[in-house]
């Protein structure tokens, strides 16, 4: 028991005396501590910046998620487009007989049904004929002279038809325009 109060002793003289607050006060210089408040200020400068660049992640993926559920239908309706080119090529052929007849109004239905579910996922046609030319949305493949009660650059054939998805152009129209 002795020897534990000793060894107590001993650990509280090892600590050396307790300070007062005017004794730390005394003790800290003015140099020392402008130098603690400029370390501070730069960590809370630095957890600043670091919840801003956070915050600005946030914001950039939350911005990324909607772009893909906005655009989620673009690539199958990108390999959609060239099926409906055929379709409307089918549907351009002259039927004789009652069989063609009826083959064409079946292929028109397949066509019908692929616009409405295209338009379903927010897929518009481009079919520009009597538009002005906009080389946002058009191509022009080539021109024509300009005749009589048509305007400059406008639309007068539509070679093979565009597609936007929502504000996205999948594919220009490409046209032949008067000049």
């Amino acid at each position: 028991m002795e020897d534990e109060n000793k060894n107590q002793d001993v650990n509280q003289d090892q600590k050396g005396p307790e300070l007062t607050e005017d004794q730390v006060e005394e003790i800290t210089d003015q140099p020392v501590t402008d130098e603690l408040q400029a370390q501070l200020d730069e960590k809370d400068d630095k957890i600043l910046r670091l919840s801003a660049e956070i915050q600005n992640m946030h914001n950039r993926f939350g911005k990324e998620r909607q772009d893909l559920a906005k655009y989620r239908s673009q690539s199958l309706a990108e390999k959609i487009i060239p099926s409906m080119d055929n379709l409307e090529r089918a549907l351009a052929i002259e039927a004789d007989d009652e069989a063609s007849e009826n083959l064409k109004k079946g292929v028109e239905m397949v066509y019908k049904g692929l616009l409405e579910a295209l338009a379903g996922e927010g897929v518009e046609v481009i079919d520009p004929k009597g538009d002005i030319f906009d080389p946002n949305f058009h191509q022009s493949v080539s021109s024509v002279p300009l005749e009589e009660g048509q305007e400059p650059e406008e639309i007068v054939e539509v070679y093979q038809k565009g597609y936007l998805l929502k504000d996205r152009i999948l594919r220009p129209a490409m046209v032949i325009i008067a000049q």
